[in-house]
């Protein structure tokens, strides 16, 4: 390794040497004793001249010479065995694990410490491994100068993680609770991509426990993960945890194993193990002998993850917030995580805002009320502002196609649905109107202006819609219609007094993914009473895809009834991640922020927010 990063290396006096390695692996995964360097067999020992290339670009040798390629390049495999990057139909085998034979037999027959052994020194693999690549080396250069070129371009505007307020990992070990697995929120940055990221998978951090003031980095092992969040514990330690410590897995500073050697970036054991071995190579390779680790493009498909299509200034149709039966234009003014900052197009000081996520049901593309005959509200504004531009219809959430010729949703059916003013009731409601693609005109009985403005939109397939009985069979409170006295309330007796029928359970959403999530499991979750705030959450009952979630800290009359696939949930450290406010549990948030006040205050405040939608409505 130090060959590699330093030709003279051998001219260095062999004193000089040793002073440089007395921090153990301070460079690099190599040992600082002599007799451990000079124990590798002859052919992992060559001495090779590798050019300085970034740690994220796989190596391919031919003949002595070192191409590089940008990560993810269709057509490339990685050999399980030694770690060679290289043609997948150059591979061996039908599976193309493996780079050659020897390496197939290798794997097979018990030594996956040799791997390991040469991706900890960040060695390059034997000449048996080496795969032939016969493209042209201009077209290899080529691709590594564009390569480059993109990369200082994301240097640019990556975007720090910012340090959080709330303590999610003291939270979460105080309380002994589990967070939600980043696999249940299909909508949220490596959501579709966190693989097999679990408990015993092996990175590599920035060491904390160390007297060195230059940065150095030493492995640590998944002990329990919450979200993006894990509670991670230093090689070395076994059973002692008194420097674990939490870490969201998607920030810059976290690599997988052999990053460090691969990078030139030192390798140090925390300061209070520092001694506990003689020879840490020889530790490393037995520890990470049949372990995971991340996979290697995973900070690139973490920064691939947190580019957002929507941005400031495209023009969108989105729900009233004071008038639900209609929409109106809003410009994007900001975009955090995927979430959009709306601001209404009449607003003149761009304060009359609203906030949701891409993939709302809630926003579409300009033109979508009039196609499908919703009501909309038309702008004064007779000039547009330069740079806006309508946001491509692509971008938005897809419904599923149905067929309205046959047996359909009628005027006047009744059906239960979640109350859009109140999102922790269920409520008797009728469809009001039939539109096209799909979409229904919801009202909630007992509580509908004259005016039918409150009024609100609901695709067929929506999960927030359900067929006559669905609270009574999933032991649920039905909320009946306001002032109605014929309690408890049946269903039967309630048709038959409104002369009215049920609208046909076959034409109800009945899919149940199999979603992942846990009664008890914590969360991010929006306050849809109030979509600006993120809060600190908790899953408290599930019923096939339904979710009732409960903000911590507040009483339950506050709670949410949502869906599973809900773009307004989030994984444990999603604010960290993208840089979004948390709003903590208010009683934490009393004691942190201004004593005893501040929790009166803001109950005050949630209050009137939620009496003062109603109202508009219901006077």
């Amino acid at each position: 390794l130090e060959k590699s990063k330093n030709p003279n290396a051998e001219r260095t006096p062999r004193s000089e040497r040793k002073r440089r390695d007395s921090f153990g692996m301070f460079d690099g995964y190599d040992s600082c004793s002599e007799e451990s360097t000079s124990s590798s067999s002859s052919e992992d020992s060559e001495d090779e001249v590798v050019p300085s290339i970034p740690a994220s670009l796989p190596i391919i040798k031919n003949n002595g010479q070192v191409y590089t390629y940008p990560d993810g390049k269709a057509g490339m495999a990685t050999c399980e065995m030694c770690g060679m990057v290289g043609v997948r139909d150059a591979f061996y085998s039908k599976t193309k694990r493996f780079c050659s034979v020897s390496c197939s037999r290798s794997y097979s027959s018990n030594s996956k410490k040799a791997s390991i052994l040469a991706r900890l020194q960040g060695k390059p693999p034997t000449k048996k491994a080496k795969v032939l690549q016969k493209q042209p080396l201009m077209a290899k250069l080529a691709a590594y100068a564009q390569y480059q070129a993109s990369q200082q371009n994301q240097a640019k505007s990556k975007a720090v993680v910012p340090a959080e307020s709330f303590d999610w990992g003291r939270y979460i070990c105080s309380n002994n609770t589990a967070g939600a697995p980043v696999s249940c929120f299909k909508h949220a940055p490596m959501g579709m991509c966190w693989g097999d990221i679990e408990e015993g998978v092996r990175i590599e951090v920035p060491n904390s426990d160390t007297s060195l003031s230059t940065k150095v980095y030493w492995i640590a092992e998944i002990i329990k993960l919450a979200g993006f969040k894990a509670l991670l514990r230093y090689e070395g330690f076994d059973n002692d945890n008194s420097k674990d410590f939490w870490c969201n897995l998607c920030i810059p500073e976290v690599h997988p194993v052999g990053w460090c050697a691969s990078s030139g970036k030192p390798l140090v054991p925390p300061k209070s193990i520092q001694h506990k071995y003689s020879n840490w190579k020889v530790f490393l390779v037995k520890r990470l002998t049949g372990a995971k680790t991340l996979p290697p493009d995973f900070n690139a498909k973490v920064h691939e993850n947190m580019q957002f299509p929507f941005k400031k200034l495209m023009r969108v149709e989105v729900v009233d917030k004071n008038y639900l039966c209609r929409t109106r234009v809003a410009l994007v003014e900001q975009v955090i995580g995927g979430r959009l900052r709306l601001v209404y197009e009449e607003s003149q000081d761009r304060s009359d805002d609203f906030w949701c996520h891409m993939l709302s049901p809630l926003i579409h593309n300009i033109g979508w009320s009039r196609s499908i005959g919703h009501r909309f509200k038309r702008s004064d504004i007779a000039k547009k502002m330069e740079g806006q531009v309508d946001a491509p219809a692509q971008l938005f959430q897809k419904v599923k196609d149905v067929d309205q010729s046959g047996e359909w949703f009628k005027d006047g059916m009744k059906l239960e649905a979640i109350d859009p003013l109140n999102l922790s009731a269920i409520c008797v409601a009728t469809v009001r109107k039939v539109l096209a693609d799909g979409y229904l005109m919801i009202g909630i009985d007992g509580s509908e202006a004259v005016d039918g403005s409150d009024w609100f939109c609901y695709h067929s397939t929506s999960p927030s819609i359900f067929p006559v009985g669905f609270c009574e069979i999933n032991n649920i409170e039905l909320t009946p219609p306001r002032g109605y006295t014929k309690l408890p309330f049946k269903w039967f007796d309630y048709l038959r007094e409104m002369g009215s029928i049920a609208a046909p359970v076959k034409l109800f959403n009945k899919e149940v993914p199999n979603h992942g999530f846990r009664q008890g499991m914590k969360l991010e979750a929006v306050d849809l009473m109030e979509p600006r705030l993120v809060c600190v959450a908790t899953v408290t009952r599930i019923v096939h895809r339904l979710l009732r979630i409960h903000f911590d800290g507040w009483e339950d009359e506050y709670d949410q009834w949502v869906d599973c696939e809900s773009p307004d949930l989030y994984p444990v450290g999603w604010c960290q991640l993208t840089g979004y406010q948390l709003q903590p549990p208010a009683s934490q948030s009393k004691d942190m922020i201004m004593g005893q006040s501040w929790m009166q205050t803001q109950k005050k405040q949630k209050i009137s927010i939620y009496i003062s939608t109603k109202c508009c409505y219901y006077d």
